[in-house]
């Protein structure tokens, strides 16, 4: 179930940035809470770079809860948590894997 909730956040990543990108009001893009992974208080966001290959687990990621869209309680993301894994040739401060198995998981990095 881990793992839908992450695709979930990747997905409505994918699609608040599209859409965000407009700017509000004051002609900035809106933040957006929708994919962040946060692990040792080091927060992370999806990348679609998928060319990485998963090391050892470091422990357990928290995908806090978020919803960017108060008037749609529909698509208010819950928080869950998931494993945490080195990604081979990155420093754990830039980039991390996430997702219930290595074979699973998804590549994240600080932005």
């Amino acid at each position: 179930m881990t793992t839908a909730r992450l695709v979930m956040a990747v997905a409505m990543l994918t699609v608040v940035l599209g859409c965000s990108s407009g700017g509000s009001s004051g002609g900035e893009a809106a933040a957006s809470c929708a994919g962040v992974v946060t692990h040792e208080n080091r927060d992370y966001l999806p990348t679609q770079d998928e060319d990485f290959t998963v090391g050892e687990r470091l422990g357990t990621a928290r995908i806090p809860g978020c919803d960017d869209t108060p008037n749609d309680p529909d698509v208010a993301i819950p928080e869950v948590t998931t494993n945490a894994y080195l990604v081979e040739g990155r420093d754990p401060a830039e980039a991390i894997a996430v997702g219930d198995s290595p074979a699973s998981a998804r590549l994240v990095e600080i932005r």
